[in-house]
């Protein structure tokens, strides 16, 4: 397995972008990473792009297929379930200490920050601040060892494909449903918090879950981006 002291600049360069071109859906579940073509898009060496390869591979992203070679990992579905438990339970227990230690500026930049997210709507603008009240959130409940959690299960969800933001009226709902979440933390209800937050990301699941059905079974899991 790779380590940090392995990776060399190019390397995590690589790998940055390729986590933004599959968080962005460019990459996608089933495609195949190959060398000389990833090393010509992103500008860099074939050496790098091995370092990012292995680098994915060790978060679980990606896998070897035989006669295929490196392949973005296909998620079943009771992987995707089960993603998405694990990430109920530790946002929800983010959300809970948050309440009990985020500071006031904390709380009002997160209501911010949502603010602007109910003005955005459904614009591509929007998703990346939805990603950033998230983070903002976990910043808050001031815990590193839950942060680095949530940053591993951050990386398997990237598997799925882009933000369930993106069907229609989700973006609105995630707002109200954030609303309930920052009113339980600057009420200091730690209980309501971890509650609301749970149910956010439960609805979330629910989206998901409709986009499976949505497409073609195989054996093996669902073909394509999970959205």
């Amino acid at each position: 397995m790779m380590t940090d002291d392995d990776s060399t600049p190019q390397g995590n360069t690589a790998y940055a972008q390729l986590l933004t071109e599959l968080r962005e859906g460019r990459l996608n579940p089933g495609d195949r990473l190959r060398e000389t073509e990833l090393a010509d898009r992103l500008g860099v060496s074939r050496t790098p792009v091995r370092e990012a390869i292995r680098q994915l591979e060790a978060d679980g992203i990606v896998t070897h297929v035989p006669r295929q070679g490196a392949t973005i990992r296909t998620l079943d579905y009771a992987e995707v379930m089960e993603l998405y438990e694990m990430r109920a339970v530790l946002e929800g227990t983010a959300a809970r200490l948050a309440a009990r230690a985020a500071s006031d500026i904390e709380i009002e930049e997160l209501i911010e920050m949502n603010r602007q997210m109910a003005a955005l709507g459904d614009a591509p603008q929007a998703f990346i601040l939805n990603r950033q009240f998230h983070a903002a959130l976990l910043d808050a409940a001031k815990n590193r060892f839950l942060a680095r959690s949530i940053h591993a299960l951050q990386k398997a969800l990237m598997i799925l494909g882009p933000t369930t933001l993106t069907e229609p009226d989700r973006a609105k709902t995630a707002v109200e449903e954030h609303v309930r979440v920052l009113d339980a933390i600057k009420a200091r209800d730690g209980v309501s918090a971890e509650a609301a937050m749970r149910a956010h990301i439960e609805a979330a699941q629910r989206v998901r879950v409709r986009a499976l059905r949505a497409l073609p079974q195989r054996s093996t899991g669902y073909d394509g981006d999970l959205l």
